[in-house]
């Protein structure tokens, strides 16, 4: 199942990208604790273990940052107990200060959650393109309010 979502930040690209990127506990809704395992120079490679909350339900999920251009796009890859997700985050430059970011995230089910997904799929894309999009409006809440610029 894919979703995808953007919204554009009143702020530079570069703060945005930094922001997203280095600082997800603190912007994102659902994540309560994210902690890198191993960080490789060129980011790509570098592991993290990630904490959820969703409903009063926790989640730990671990990840690894499979692409990573900076000022431009960056990837995750997490694996938890029922299921995979690639997250993929495109960031674009509008202008006067404007950036784009477009996630698209891809959920792969596994063992019994295939069945729940195969029955409920379209149900659970409409509720996923809400959460994704309830996440970017955190982030762009967040970065407008200049929690970008206090992180630097």
């Amino acid at each position: 199942m894919e979703s995808s979502v953007s919204v554009d930040i009143n702020r530079p690209l570069p703060e945005v990208f930094r922001y997203t990127n280095e600082n997800v506990s603190d912007w994102s809704i659902t994540v309560v604790e994210n902690e890198v395992l191993e960080e490789t120079p060129e980011k790509v490679g570098s592991r993290f273990r990630m904490l959820t909350q969703d409903r009063g339900r926790q989640m730990e999920m671990t990840g690894e940052v499979i692409r990573y251009e900076e000022n431009r796009l960056s990837e995750v890859f997490l694996v938890g107990q029922g299921f995979e997700i690639s997250a993929f985050y495109i960031f674009e430059d509008l202008g006067n200060g404007v950036t784009r970011v477009t996630e698209t995230a891809t959920v792969h089910p596994k063992g019994v959650t295939k069945i729940f997904f195969f029955l409920f799929g379209w149900l659970m894309k409409k509720s996923s393109c809400e959460a994704l999009q309830n996440e970017l409006d955190s982030l762009k809440e967040k970065l407008e309010s200049g929690a970008g610029a206090m992180a630097s």
